[in-house]
């Protein structure tokens, strides 16, 4: 069952779509994967037992233009069940010092290659779980009455936590000024890092999925999670 196209027009003044065969440093993508693009949808609204986001299309608003940074990385994480086990007092708290001395230190400075001065225009649907189907047109109307009125239950942002996206709701049939004419061959592009045949969890396992990435005319087509278009890793989750 499909819904209607939700439209979305973000923007923010820095982005990093980092790249994952590259380990150490972060360069980032010409343009918003539709893993991010996702990201943003989920922050003013979902239900992740009872539906998920499909972005059907990126329209380049701004061209892509690159900005040399350096930044600071923690080196560590800290696992959800930890956290669990501090705020049940099962465990004391042994936080992450970031500018402890001498060998414990917990960051490191890495070089980034962003893009400063983004602007896209999102479609997306939404994609309701076997058995909430019933429910489409309320979880619309939920999402349409939170992003009109720039509600989110936490910041989107582009990439990075430290980059935030800012977002209009675009009513349908309106009259939009065109993307950029650019036509870009991406190639291999991170299409997602979880496993979108399924209802998900916080603690499940990443599953990194990719897909041919060709901008034309400003416009990034991205074929559906089940298309054959998406290559899924053999093997299953990482």
């Amino acid at each position: 069952m499909k819904g209607s196209i939700q439209t979305l027009e973000v923007w923010g003044e820095l982005a990093c779509f980092s790249r994952p065969e590259l380990k150490v440093e972060r360069f980032s993508y010409p343009v918003i994967t539709p893993s991010a693009a996702r990201g943003i949808f989920d922050a003013i609204y979902v239900k992740p037992s009872q539906f998920r986001w499909q972005i059907e299309r990126i329209e380049i608003l701004s061209p892509p233009s690159y900005i040399a940074l350096r930044r600071n990385e923690v080196k560590e994480k800290i696992s959800v069940d930890l956290v669990w086990q501090w705020m049940n007092g099962r465990e004391p708290p042994r936080p992450i010092l970031a500018d402890a001395e001498g060998e414990n230190t917990g960051r490191t400075q890495r070089q980034t290659m962003a893009l400063r001065d983004v602007r896209y225009r999102l479609h997306a649907r939404i994609a309701p779980w076997p058995g909430f189907e019933s429910m489409l047109p309320a979880f619309e109307q939920q999402f349409q009455r939170r992003a009109s009125k720039g509600k989110c239950f936490y910041q989107p942002y582009f990439g990075c936590r430290e980059f935030p996206a800012w977002f209009e709701l675009r009513p349908s049939g309106a009259c939009e000024p065109p993307p950029c004419p650019l036509d870009l061959d991406v190639g291999l592009m991170l299409y997602d890092v979880f496993d979108l045949s399924r209802p998900g969890a916080s603690t499940d396992a990443p599953y990194i999925t990719l897909f041919r990435a060709r901008v034309k005319g400003g416009v990034l087509e991205v074929p559906a999670f089940d298309d054959p278009a998406v290559i899924k890793l053999p093997g299953g989750p990482l």
